[in-house]
């Protein structure tokens, strides 16, 4: 996975500072226009939240520091609205720490973040947080307990952005899940993967997935089970590849398999989704080169994707500076990264890709120390 890097786009600024974002849904958006990339809260080197925000223009190639957020925050969701402002949910302080209800909402004409009035109904991270309709819908995620063990919800909400906001129950969704990816697709949101802790090292991995209806009936469940992934995912990548199909790759080391072995590397699967019929179809896409999690993947036009970093595993391991282009069906390789990384923010303006962050190597393999984040950003081409 550590590839030769071959020539690229010159790499961006250094973002402003070495930060990790570890969700599915928490580090970067692309803003209206399409031309310019917020990237907002995160975990330093010691795992403590931070408030930094920052915004990329792809033109120039250079970074803005806006006012920092109100509360810092990691593990959250970061949603464009209609009319051009981001939102952000949730989240942790620090890891261990409890839950965030607060909310707040980035306008990019000022450059600052001011407080969502109302806090969301259930304080909670690792959620997702899709615009459906509308309307935010903020979907699982984990919280902790009394007892101050994490535990992962079924509950979900919506927020109108419209007036001064506000939240409404949406119903819960069949499975408790965290850690999971939603993807939108027209009135539907597919929902797919994540994890339950149970107070293990590990924490068991979902193959279980479903959808969600934004215009269900009234006194009808917004929430039904969809067709079942081929294989359990956590730390994936779920990404639209139209508005009825999404594609699926990598995931932690699934460790003990169907037939008896034990796997000890990432995942190198992919999948794909077909939303046919009430439930939808999964099929097997050409797997990857190589297994991965923890990494990101991102649209750069119709039909497809770019799948970028990761890494095997959290601990006494480098990120990955390999770079992969999915389209009709067949993987590409792309030139890589200059240097490898995972759990960093990635967004796609068109067909240029930015990476911002992340760690870069952990335990061993960052010399004895627990963890070496990057503040290195990188652009570059998403091939053809």
């Amino acid at each position: 996975m550590t590839t030769p890097t071959l020539a690229a786009e010159p790499t961006a600024p250094d973002y402003l500072t070495a930060v990790t974002w570890a969700g599915q849904h928490d580090a970067a958006v692309l803003l209206e226009g399409g031309k310019k990339a917020l990237v907002a809260g995160g975990a330093d080197a010691s795992s403590v939240s931070v408030k930094q925000s920052a915004v990329f223009d792809f033109d120039t190639g250079k970074w803005s520091d806006p006012s920092p957020l109100g509360t810092a925050r990691q593990l959250h969701a970061l949603t464009l609205l209609p009319g051009g402002k981001v939102l952000i949910t949730g989240g942790i302080g620090a890891v261990g720490g409890p839950a965030l209800a607060t909310a707040e909402l980035f306008d990019p004409g000022t450059g600052k973040w001011t407080p969502v009035a109302t806090p969301m109904k259930t304080a909670r991270w690792g959620h997702s947080a899709v615009l459906v309709g509308g309307k935010v819908l903020v979907a699982g995620g984990s919280t902790l307990r009394p007892d101050g063990k994490a535990v992962a919800l079924r509950s979900a909400e919506l927020f109108d952005p419209a007036g001064a906001g506000s939240w409404a129950t949406a119903g819960e969704m069949t499975d408790a899940r965290t850690g999971h990816a939603a993807v939108v697709l027209g009135k539907n949101v597919l929902v797919c993967g994540g994890n339950v802790p149970v107070g293990t090292a590990d924490d068991p991995a979902l193959a279980f997935c479903e959808l969600y209806d934004s215009e269900a009936a009234a006194g009808a469940s917004a929430w039904t089970p969809a067709a079942t992934m081929r294989h359990p995912r956590s730390g994936h990548t779920a990404t639209a590849l139209s508005a009825t199909s999404v594609l699926v790759t990598g995931g932690k080391a699934p460790g003990v398999t169907e037939g008896g072995a034990f796997d000890p590397f990432a995942r190198d699967t992919a999948e794909v989704f077909d939303l046919t019929g009430a439930a939808g179809t999964w099929k097997d896409a050409k797997p990857l080169p190589g297994g991965r999690a923890f990494h990101r993947a991102v649209a750069v036009g119709a039909g497809a994707v770019v799948v970028i970093g990761g890494a095997d595993d959290l601990a006494n391991e480098a990120g990955y500076r390999s770079a992969l282009r999915y389209a009709a069906g067949e993987w590409k390789p792309l030139p890589g990264l200059a240097e490898g990384r995972w759990g960093f923010a990635a967004v796609a303006s068109g067909n240029t890709v930015l990476v911002a962050g992340g760690v870069a190597r952990t335990g061993q393999a960052a010399a004895g120390q627990k963890t070496e984040l990057t503040k290195t950003a990188e652009k570059f081409g998403g091939g053809s």
